[in-house]
């Protein structure tokens, strides 16, 4: 391990959107999972420094909103308030990323509060398996 393990930077909402810009959805996905991975593994005490900085935009709307519901919905599952820059973020008409008639309406039910106030319907199951 030695060096290489302390030269170990887990993602931040900077680079996840670096990385989206230009990926398709599948990737796209891959890369939410992976953060949401290393997020879980960080101690909560130093979580918020990975939702601080504002990402730049990804070129698509649909995910520059998701970016700020998802910063907004983990900072209020570790009990603080959303970092500044997610508050300018909103769609105009919503947005369901698994649009069959069935993730629709799971979506509806269980998006969490931060996806559904910006337009974006996400399960919140969804965002634990993706």
């Amino acid at each position: 391990m030695g060096k290489h393990a302390a030269s170990y930077e887990p993602l931040t909402a900077v680079r996840l959107g670096a990385l989206l810009a230009g990926a398709d959805d599948s990737r796209r996905w891959r890369l939410v999972a992976e953060f949401l991975e290393e997020y879980r593994w960080e101690p909560v005490e130093t979580r918020r420094l990975l939702l601080d900085g504002e990402p730049a935009s990804t070129g698509n709307e649909h995910w520059d909103v998701f970016l700020a519901a998802l910063a907004e919905h983990l900072s209020a599952k570790d009990g603080r308030g959303a970092p500044p820059w997610v508050e300018a973020r909103s769609l105009r008409t919503f947005w369901f990323p698994f649009n069959t008639s069935a993730a629709r309406v799971d979506a509806v039910v269980h998006a969490p509060a931060a996806f559904r106030r910006r337009g974006v319907y996400v399960s919140a199951q969804e965002l634990e398996v993706a």
